[in-house]
């Protein structure tokens, strides 16, 4: 569960264009600003869809980690769903559907079980499946130094601090696009733990207007014959 706080933030890269009327003098536009923009267009996503790349460092990992895959979410009927395909270095799924929580490791032939709503209490979910605010949750703050040379006009970068301590979470970085995606997340939780998150192919709402039966048989999963079920 300690990667899968990181893994959920990445929950979502949104859209659509600046909005200028929020940039202050001379056209310059401040971490708040930035993430006002942000939580308007998660505020008003139906469906998202990317290809991710996961890099994990720092002294408690051992050796830097690496991981792929694709991940797509959706709301539906009041509902949150989600899935993530890794495809390496090993096969995983983890899945929302709606009602239960699952993750599934190929390499050991399990399943943990828990019931959805424990996801709720993690700041990062909350907020990517429209129920969280960044105002509220985080300090907004400008990008640290070893970060600062990467704003420019084509992308610009801000930083999350929780307001409520969090086990998992000690600040988050953002790359933002001019339109208002989300391209890159840093995560660094308490003992220093890195994970980097990298999205490409982003599609947003490509799942609207799929039957609901089809979209509830995708985001749920079926393990093989033999897996060990554990139930949290």
């Amino acid at each position: 569960m300690k990667n899968l706080s990181k893994i959920l933030l990445i929950a979502s890269c949104l859209l659509l264009p600046v909005i200028n009327a929020h940039r202050g003098a001379c056209g310059t536009e401040y971490p708040e600003d930035i993430a006002e923009r942000l939580q308007a267009r998660y505020d008003k996503i139906a469906s998202l869809s990317f290809n991710f790349i996961q890099n994990t460092s720092g002294e408690m990992t051992g050796r830097p980690r690496r991981g792929s895959g694709k991940a797509a979410f959706v709301k539906l009927g009041g509902k949150s769903y989600m899935r993530w395909d890794y495809t390496s270095p090993d096969k995983q799924v983890l899945t929302n559907d709606g009602e239960t929580f699952s993750m599934y490791f190929a390499k050991l032939h399990q399943m943990i079980v828990s019931p959805a709503n424990t996801l709720d209490a993690d700041l990062t979910y909350s907020f990517f499946t429209g129920k969280g605010v960044l105002k509220r949750d985080f300090y907004i703050r400008p990008a640290e130094e070893e970060f600062q040379s990467e704003n420019s006009a084509v992308i610009k970068v801000i930083k999350l601090i929780p307001k409520t301590p969090q086990s998992q979470v000690q600040d988050i970085h953002l790359w933002v696009t001019p339109d208002s995606l989300i391209r890159r997340i840093n995560i660094r939780d308490q003992f220093g733990t890195v994970t980097v998150l990298n999205f490409t192919d982003i599609t947003v709402d490509s799942l609207v207007g799929k039957p609901p039966k089809e979209l509830l048989s995708f985001f749920s999963f079926t393990p093989p014959e033999g897996t060990e079920i554990i139930r949290q």
